[in-house]
C-alpha cells in the first residue's frame, strides 16, 4: 500500500505580467472623461436654466403660478331640521349639486388639445359647447326649480367670455355625477343644500327662512329670519375643510374635479319645538278669516300649555312664503304675537281680581256698590254703559267688566301692592320664550306714576304687553298660581338621534292656589248667558264651548290718536284670553285684533276663542267637564 502523498516545496507567486490595482486601463480613463463632460454639461444647463427662470422668465412663470394654485375651502355642514312637538319637519335640507362651468378656461382647454389631436378633439369649441348643452339639457330637463336648462340657454351660458358661470344650482345629485363624468374637464359640481318648508307658510312667522350667503365659495346656507336666524348656530354645524386647485389668481374659481377632501364637516343639531303642527295650522287660518271678517289690521292667537307654559301654537293673520320670502311685506314677517305691544284693555282686570282675593279684600259673592262713574285724580272714569249706581256681585264686576268696580277694588289693594302684582305677572320684561324678536312690553314704574296712572292701569290702559305676555298672565292662574315662564324650544338633537331636553324654567308664584282657583270660577261668569235677564250676561258669552266650564276675560282698549295724541274714540285693541276647561286647565288662548272695524266681528274677539277652543278639544281629546258653570247672580 502506497504511503502518503506529499506535496513539493510551493513556488512564489510571481507578479510578472499582473496589473498593479491601481492603474486603471485606456477604456476606463475615456468613460470617465464622457462622464465628466455630461456632467459640467448638465451643470452649465441648470444653470443657464436657473438664470432663465430667475431672471428672464421669473415674471412670465410667476404669472402662470398664479394661475393655477392649491386653495383650501370650506365644506358646508348639513343643517340641522326643525321638528315640531311630535316629530314632525318643518324644515329641513336636501342635498343638491350646483353644476358651473370656467367658460374661458373651457375654450382654452379644448382649442389646445384640438391642435394637439384634431382627430381625438374634432370640431371647434362651439361644437363641443353644443354637444355639452345638449347632454345636459337631456339630462336634467327643460327646468330645474325654475330655472332653465333647456339647451339653448346653457350653450349660450358655455360660449360666454366669462370666467366663471352657474349652469344650474339644484341639480340632483344623480344626474350631477352623470354629467360630471361624461365632461370632466368642462363641468365642475359643488356640494349644496337645498332648505324644504314642507308645510309653506305655516309657523314661517316661527320657524323663518334660510338662504344662501352669496359672495362664498362655496356658498352656504344662513338663516335670515325667525328661528332659522336666531339658532343659526347651533343648525349650521361645522364646517368642514377641503384643498382645490383655483385659476386666475382668484380662490373662488375652482377647477374641476380636483377637488380633495381634508375634514369632514359636522352636522348641525336639529331643534324640537313645543308647538303642534295640526293646532298650528288650524289657528293660523281660523285667526287669518276671523281677521279679515273683523276688519282688523292684524290679529294674532297664542295656544299655551298650562301645565307647562310651552307654546302650542302663535298664529298670526299675515305669513309668507319662507322659500321666496324676498317678496314679503314687513307686516308679514313681523311675529305679531311677540313683535307688537299694545294696551290690553279689560282683560288686564285679572290682576285686580288676583290681588283683591289675595289679599283677603273681597271673596266672589261680596257686594259693592257701584256708581256709574269715578273720579281718579284730574280724571273721570266711566263704564261702557251708563247705569245709576248699581249693587254688583265681587264675581259681576268682571263678568260685566265694570271699570267702576275694578277700580274700586284697585283703591282697596293699593298701588304698592298692584304694582308689585303686575312684576309677579311677568308684565314689563321679555318672558325669554326663546320666541326671536320679543318685545318685553311697557309698565311705568311705581315712582313715575302720577295722580291718573292708578286710574288707567288697572283697566288696561297706560301700560302695554304682548300677547304672548298676556297669555302668561292667564296661565298663571290656570296653574294654580304659578306662572311657567313660556318656551318653544323643548330640545336639541344631534347626530344620531342624541337628544338634549332643554332645562323647564323655573315657576314664579304669583298667588296662591286658592285664590287662583277662585278667580278661574269667578271669571267663569263672563262666558254666563241669561236669555230672561240681559243684566246677568257676561260680556264674552260668544266664547262658552258646550260641554266645558271656560273661564275667560274679554278687553277693548283705546287706541291713541297720533293727530291728537289723545285716546281714540274710533279706533281699539279688541283682545281675549282663557281658560279650557276652568274646571281642570289644559290650554289657555289668548286673542288680540289690531283695529278692527265696520263688521259684526269687530266688536268681539269671542267667537274666535269659541273656535279654537273647540278645536282643542277635539284634537286633543279633553274630557268634558264633570257639570256645568253654575249660574251666578252678576247685578242684583
Amino acid at each position: 500500500m502506497p504511503g502518503p502523498q506529499t506535496r513539493g516545496p510551493r513556488r512564489p507567486l510571481s507578479v510578472r505580467g499582473s496589473r498593479p490595482a491601481t492603474r486603471l486601463g485606456g477604456n476606463s480613463r475615456v468613460r470617465i472623461a464622457v462622464g465628466r463632460v455630461l456632467l459640467i454639461g448638465a451643470l452649465l444647463i441648470a444653470g443657464v436654466k436657473l438664470v432663465q427662470v430667475q431672471g428672464i422668465q421669473a415674471a412670465e412663470l410667476s404669472q402662470q403660478a398664479q394661475k393655477q394654485r392649491t386653495t383650501p375651502i370650506d365644506i358646508p355642514a348639513e343643517r340641522g331640521s326643525i321638528l315640531d312637538r311630535n316629530g314632525n319637519q318643518l324644515a329641513f335640507s336636501i342635498e343638491v349639486r350646483a353644476l358651473y362651468v370656467l367658460p374661458q378656461r373651457a375654450r382654452k382647454t379644448w382649442d389646445e388639445a384640438h391642435a394637439k389631436d384634431a382627430k381625438k378633439y374634432p370640431g371647434t369649441y362651439e361644437d363641443h359647447a353644443r354637444e355639452i348643452a345638449k347632454f345636459m339639457s337631456a339630462t336634467l330637463g327643460p327646468e330645474v326649480n325654475g330655472e332653465k336648462t333647456d339647451e339653448e340657454s346653457i350653450y349660450q351660458q358655455l360660449v360666454q367670455d366669462i370666467t366663471y358661470e352657474v349652469l344650474a344650482r339644484e341639480a340632483e345629485p344623480a344626474k350631477a355625477a352623470k354629467i360630471v363624468e361624461k365632461f370632466p374637464a368642462d363641468i365642475g359640481s359643488e356640494y349644496r343644500s337645498k332648505r324644504i318648508y314642507p308645510n309653506g307658510d305655516v309657523a314661517s312667522n316661527i320657524i323663518g327662512a334660510a338662504n344662501w350667503r352669496e359672495g362664498e365659495k362655496p356658498p352656504t346656507v344662513q338663516g335670515i329670519l325667525g328661528l332659522e336666524n336666531a339658532q343659526d348656530n347651533v343648525l349650521a354645524g361645522r364646517t368642514g375643510r377641503r384643498v382645490v386647485d383655483t385659476m386666475s389668481g382668484d380662490d373662488t374659481l375652482v377647477i374641476p374635479n380636483t377637488e380633495k377632501e381634508l375634514v369632514k364637516p359636522q352636522p348641525g343639531r336639529s331643534l324640537e319645538l313645543t308647538i303642534d303642527i295640526d293646532t298650528q295650522y288650524a289657528v293660523q287660518r281660523m285667526v287669518s278669516d276671523y281677521t279679515k271678517k273683523s276688519g282688523a289690521k292684524n290679529g294674532s292667537a297664542v295656544v299655551l300649555d298650562s301645565r307647562t307654559g310651552e307654546i302650542v301654537a302663535m298664529a298670526n293673520d299675515k305669513t309668507y312664503d319662507p322659500t321666496d320670502f324676498g317678496k314679503a311685506t314687513e307686516d308679514q314677517k313681523r311675529n305679531t304675537a311677540v313683535a307688537y305691544s299694545f294696551e290690553p284693555g279689560s282683560v288686564n282686570k285679572i290682576v285686580t281680581a288676583a290681588a283683591a282675593v289675595e289679599y283677603g279684600l273681597h271673596k266672589p259673592d261680596d257686594v259693592l256698590q257701584v256708581p256709574g262713574s269715578i273720579k281718579v285724580a284730574d280724571r273721570t272714569i266711566r263704564d261702557a254703559w251708563n247705569h245709576p249706581t248699581v249693587p254688583m256681585s265681587f264675581t259681576g264686576v268682571f263678568a260685566k267688566s265694570s271699570n267702576v268696580g275694578t277700580l274700586l277694588a284697585a283703591q282697596e289693594v293699593g298701588q304698592e301692592r298692584y304694582a308689585e302684582m303686575l312684576q309677579k305677572f311677568g308684565l314689563g320684561r321679555r318672558t325669554q320664550s326663546g320666541v326671536p324678536a320679543e318685545e318685553a312690553g311697557q309698565v311705568p314704574p311705581l315712582n313715575q306714576w302720577s295722580g291718573s296712572t292708578f286710574g288707567n292701569l288697572p283697566i288696561g290702559q297706560g301700560l302695554s304687553m304682548t300677547l304672548l305676555q298676556m297669555t302668561g298672565m292667564y296661565q298663571a292662574i290656570a296653574n294654580d298660581g304659578v306662572r311657567i315662564p313660556p318656551r318653544l324650544i323643548r330640545a336639541e338633537i344631534g347626530e344620531e338621534g342624541a337628544r338634549s331636553e332643554k332645562q323647564r324654567p323655573d315657576g314664579v308664584r304669583v298667588v296662591s292656589a286658592e285664590t287662583a282657583k277662585t278667580v278661574r270660577d269667578m271669571f267663569r261668569s263672563v262666558t254666563q248667558s241669561d236669555p230672561r235677564d240681559a243684566n246677568q250676561n257676561g260680556t264674552g258669552k260668544q266664547a262658552a264651548v258646550p260641554g266645558y266650564q271656560v273661564a275667560g276675560k274679554t278687553g277693548t282698549a283705546q287706541q291713541i290718536d297720533q293727530n291728537c295724541k289723545c285716546y281714540s274714540q274710533s279706533q281699539y285693541w279688541i283682545t281675549f284670553a282663557g281658560i279650557l276647561p276652568a274646571d281642570n286647565p289644559r290650554y289657555v288662548v289668548g286673542i288680540m285684533l289690531d283695529a278692527p272695524t265696520g263688521t259684526q266681528f269687530s266688536s268681539s274677539a269671542a267667537p274666535l276663542f269659541h273656535d279654537i277652543a273647540t278645536f282643542l278639544t277635539q284634537r286633543f281629546q279633553v274630557p268634558m267637564s264633570a257639570e256645568q258653570t253654575p249660574f251666578v247672580q252678576l247685578q242684583m
